[in-house]
């Protein structure tokens, strides 16, 4: 079964109430209850979260809820645990796909791109993302950036993951699949200035 994951828990530094806060006429976390109800290979949409709030909005729109343990909740908390605590609470789940609340805009139809593609291609997970070309400053005498190789940055958006390497603790395997994905969907929300950011692109985003 492929299990979409909404993790949001109710506390955040960068921005309070950010997971609940509205962003172009909806309540963050909902845009990303939206895209997975709207995948046609998705089968269950569940969000993992501490917050009462949050579990009102998330039911209210259409996710299933997973109650999060306090210790799970905290700044320290991981992702791959709470993953781990959401596969043992979904024993039928064995394809998690992970979708950060904090990365809202994705294009129609990504979802089902990511799954195909993790699916065919024989990779041990796969992660959305972009290759950046960023260097300490005078780590490097000047390079040009189209000399630099640079790495690939995972950017929030989509994770998948099996239930085995979830099990184990692991956010990554041996061969994942490094997709990257368009400017547009690579923005993730920290704090205030992110969010005007991202509403703003989002108003003029239609796909």
């Amino acid at each position: 079964m492929r299990l979409a994951v909404i993790p949001a828990r109710g506390g955040s530094k960068g921005l309070p109430g950010k997971n609940t806060k509205v962003l172009n006429g909806k309540p963050l976390v909902a845009w990303s209850i939206e895209s997975a109800l709207a995948s046609e290979l998705i089968d269950r949409v569940v969000v993992s979260t501490d917050s009462e709030e949050i579990k009102t909005v998330a039911l209210r729109f259409g996710a299933e809820v997973i109650d999060r343990p306090a210790e799970l909740a905290t700044d320290e908390a991981t992702t791959i645990a709470v993953l781990e605590h959401t596969a043992k609470e979904v024993p039928a789940a064995t394809q998690i796909i992970v979708l950060q609340p904090t990365s809202p805009l994705r294009d129609k139809g990504l979802l089902d791109t990511c799954i195909r593609l993790y699916e065919s291609g024989g990779y041990t997970n796969l992660a959305t993302g972009f290759w950046c070309k960023y260097q300490e400053f005078g780590s490097h005498n000047n390079m040009r950036r189209q000399d630099y190789k640079g790495f690939f940055y995972d950017d929030g958006n989509v994770y998948i993951l099996p239930r085995e390497l979830v099990l184990t603790g692991r956010w990554s395997g041996s061969n994942p699949c490094k997709f990257p994905i368009e400017k547009h969907m690579n923005f993730e929300i920290d704090d205030a200035i992110d969010f005007i950011v991202l509403e703003a692109l989002m108003k003029t985003v239609k796909k």
